[in-house]
């Protein structure tokens, strides 16, 4: 990750003081990757943020151009994971915290939105699969609420089956790995969420996305590997046997959805770390930060290559930040009638929850521009032949407008899914899409005459 930064010519560097409660309003504001050198209260760490938010960061993460990278990461997750480098030791135990020493309070960790009342851990995990051996990985937020103790909200569906297997065999307990402080390419492939369990786990396809073996060791005090080039482990335990309800719940639709949840306990065992002032990756989650984007970026690789096996010449597919992570817009050329409804339908019929409202925009609309994509729906769109609506669906439970579903299924809702074509048609005359700008538009800057 040190890297990453250093050779980051967009780093926003913040070397004046900054209190905890102000890296997340702070980190907030800026498209690129932020730096705090002094925090308050905290002398012996730095702290991160933005990492993958926009497609030329994301581009960094993997080794490619914005122009390639989608295509790049679709074509390298069909790929073979890569095998792991192994090392007996590395920078992230320079430092070892036991005992009476792990104290999870004295760590950079801010709260998160102005409900928390705890500190919110949202670093990337790792866990092994007790069936397969298989590394599984996600980002699970952890709500600090004593030095030794944090309550962590697992929702990915492959974390819960391994907690499950542990169970199963009679383990109170699953060992855990939080990776603080790695590489964006581990974090983007820890929200992978496809079909994989029986072949590898998202760990293990890291050195394939970056195209190099990753180095992992031994830890400290628990039986997993752990990332040898990480900024800090926070080595435990999930216990199996309890859970605990929290409120204010963080969504990444950005409301306190779901009101409230009941998460296992966190219990730490060791903490080691680099010796140079550690630099903690906090991941603020709202408003429009790598919370919104980072969930999203494979499956965009996944849909790219569905879309591509349709025939479909493919130039984006995208989860808006702004989207509040329910909406998904793909882009694309097309040869007749016929190929945007089914494109529509399988980006709906994708197996997450953030599916609820698909646009298919042509290649010249701007899929960066909110208000390009707005103008592609108002003029390209004809309601009444143009949008697909799909009743009594599984709704996402960050969703405030979806329906609940009886008290024994929450926090799941029901609702509906809307496809909109807002591509230029076929059937119309291609000349009345050609867009009025000024004479030499784009040619003239207005900063030369200031």
């Amino acid at each position: 990750m040190r890297d990453y930064l250093e050779n980051h010519e967009g780093l926003v560097r913040i070397s004046k003081p900054v209190k905890l409660d102000d890296i997340g309003a702070l980190s907030a504001q800026v498209d690129d990757p932020i730096l705090f050198e002094n925090i308050v209260g905290r002398p012996g760490f730095r702290l991160t943020d933005i990492h993958v938010k926009n497609r030329r960061n994301q581009a960094r993460a993997i080794g490619t151009t914005p122009a390639d990278y989608l295509r790049s990461l679709a074509y390298r997750l069909r790929q073979p994971p890569t095998p792991f480098a192994m090392v007996e030791k590395g920078p992230a135990r320079e430092v070892v915290l036991k005992g009476d020493e792990v104290d999870l309070s004295a760590l950079p960790i801010p709260r998160h939105k102005e409900g928390d009342k705890y500190p919110y851990i949202t670093a990337t995990n790792l866990v092994r699969d007790p069936e397969t051996g298989f590394y599984n990985s996600c980002n699970a937020g952890t709500t600090v609420v004593g030095r030794q103790r944090g309550l962590i909200s697992i929702v990915t569906a492959h974390t819960n089956i391994i907690m499950q297997k542990y169970a199963a065999r009679g383990h109170k307990r699953m060992p855990i790995a939080m990776m603080v402080g790695v590489p964006p390419a581990y974090e983007i492939m820890a929200n992978y969420s496809g079909l994989h369990m029986d072949m590898w786990g998202e760990i293990d396809m890291v050195g394939t996305i970056m195209g190099k073996p990753i180095e992992m060791m031994p830890a400290e005090t628990i039986d997993l590997l752990v990332p040898a080039q990480a900024e800090m482990i926070i080595e435990g335990y999930v216990r199996l046997d309890e859970r605990f309800e929290v409120g204010e719940v963080t969504s990444p639709s950005k409301y306190y959805l779901p009101q409230r949840e009941w998460i296992p306990e966190f219990i730490p065992a060791a903490i080691t770390m680099r010796e140079d002032r550690p630099i903690w990756r906090n991941h603020q989650t709202c408003p429009d930060t790598d919370h919104q984007t980072l969930p999203r970026l494979c499956h965009e690789a996944i849909l790219y290559n569905r879309l591509t096996e349709m025939g479909l010449q493919v130039k984006d597919v995208r989860f808006p930040s702004w989207g509040g992570a329910l909406s998904c817009i793909i882009q694309f050329d097309y040869r007749h009638d016929g190929f945007v409804n089914d494109a529509l339908m399988a980006t709906m019929g994708a197996p997450w929850l953030n599916t609820k409202i698909v646009v298919a925009v042509s290649p010249d609309t701007n899929i960066e521009d909110a208000g390009a994509v707005y103008h592609a729906i108002a003029s390209r769109c004809d309601p009444e032949t143009d949008i697909i609506r799909v009743p009594k669906t599984r709704g996402s439970l960050y969703d405030p407008s979806a329906r609940s579903l009886p008290e024994e299924f929450y926090p799941f809702r029901l609702s509906g899914k809307m496809g909109i074509d807002a591509t230029i048609k076929r059937r119309q005359d291609s000349a009345d899409f050609r867009p009025a700008y000024p004479v030499n538009w784009g040619q003239v800057r207005l900063s030369d005459y200031l």
